[in-house]
């Protein structure tokens, strides 16, 4: 069994598979492997496996070539390791392998959560959303304030960033990503960057940023839009400024009068907090002060704009071939726009 991809002609070797991690998983059943691909998205590719009545998933970057230092799941797996034990949202990692005879790039194998991935449409179960959008606003915000409540020195987590000129650099290496993947001339990007840089912000207080922390990468619980079953992701998380998780967080957050930012967009549906009562139930919850949350929004757009950008020049250099990429560029000049009324204050 083995899965080509058509575009490279790189393929993934399952029976290989299959018997490292008999070698390498204690108490692994007896039973065929079974594989199937979730959905791609933009980024890395997860595979479900199964065998007999065990479950977990693989992770590894995706075919052709990547961004330098993208996709880097040994650090991931270090991570989950670091966080699992006093976080269990996050999945427990099983192995990593970067031996090059199992598969062509670096991966690893974790467990399985259990629950429903929400991206374009609520379960039926869920109901309305005039129901079920208010509990799953405020599940994921009391989620994340969860997250950030862990003492991350305690956890041996320290050495998983450094907090001293985290959004310095956050913001520094997001301009040089852009800069590496450009195709094209946006209005008023430049302004943007100049401003990013020149207007820092100062916040004292450091946590657990997921970095990536959004509606369709939390697992849901399949009966209760309120309870959260499992946090996925993990690729860039680190230590740092809580409020940059805020701000990403909310920039995905999307509106009913947004344009086409590139990503599914469930939020925008009746019931949904608005991104301004996102805001507002965050700083009840978690007691933080809000008064500077407008930069950590606009640079979530532009960060989220970048991602895009980067999928979108991979398509145009021919590395990917998916036609929904060639689209992506209206997604890039529109996030750029919403990330310059942010920065204004004309958005929310």
């Amino acid at each position: 069994m083995s899965i080509t991809n058509e575009k490279t002609k790189e393929t993934i070797d399952w029976k290989r598979l299959e018997n490292y991690l008999r070698k390498s998983i204690n108490g692994l059943p007896s039973g065929e492997l079974e594989v199937e691909k979730f959905s791609e998205g933009y980024s890395n590719l997860t595979y479900l496996l199964k065998i007999d009545n065990w479950e977990g998933v693989l992770r590894r970057p995706p075919f052709g070539k990547v961004p330098p230092k993208a996709h880097d799941m040994a650090r991931e797996f270090k991570m989950l390791e670091k966080v699992n034990p006093v976080f269990p949202l996050a999945p427990k990692p099983y192995v990593f392998c970067e031996d090059p005879e199992i598969m062509d790039k670096h991966f690893y194998v974790m467990e399985k959560k259990q629950g429903v991935v929400i991206d374009d449409k609520l379960p039926e179960k869920y109901g309305d959303s005039t129901v079920a959008g208010p509990q799953i606003s405020k599940n994921v915000i009391s989620t994340l304030v969860q997250l950030q409540s862990i003492n991350y020195k305690d956890a041996g987590l320290a050495e998983m960033g450094k907090p001293e000129g985290f959004l310095e650099r956050q913001v520094a290496g997001w301009i040089k990503r852009y800069g590496a993947c450009k195709t094209e001339e946006i209005p008023h990007l430049e302004e943007l960057q100049t401003w990013l840089i020149a207007n820092l912000p100062v916040n004292p207080e450091t946590t657990i940023v997921h970095n990536d922390f959004k509606l369709n990468n939390m697992v849901m619980d399949a009966e209760n839009p309120s309870k959260t079953a499992g946090i996925l992701d993990w690729e860039l998380s680190t230590i740092g400024d809580p409020l940059s998780d805020l701000g990403s967080t909310v920039a995905y957050w999307g509106q009913s009068n947004d344009p086409d930012m590139g990503i599914n967009i469930i939020t925008d549906q009746p019931g949904f907090y608005t991104r301004r009562e996102f805001i507002e139930e965050y700083a009840s919850q978690s007691g933080r002060d809000v008064s500077q949350i407008s930069y950590y929004v606009a640079f979530g757009f532009y960060k989220l704009a970048v991602i895009l950008q980067q999928i979108h020049h991979r398509w145009k250099i021919g590395a990917i071939s998916d036609s929904r990429f060639g689209e992506l560029n209206k997604g890039v000049s529109n996030l750029i726009d919403m990330s310059n009324l942010t920065r204004t204050n004309q958005l929310f």
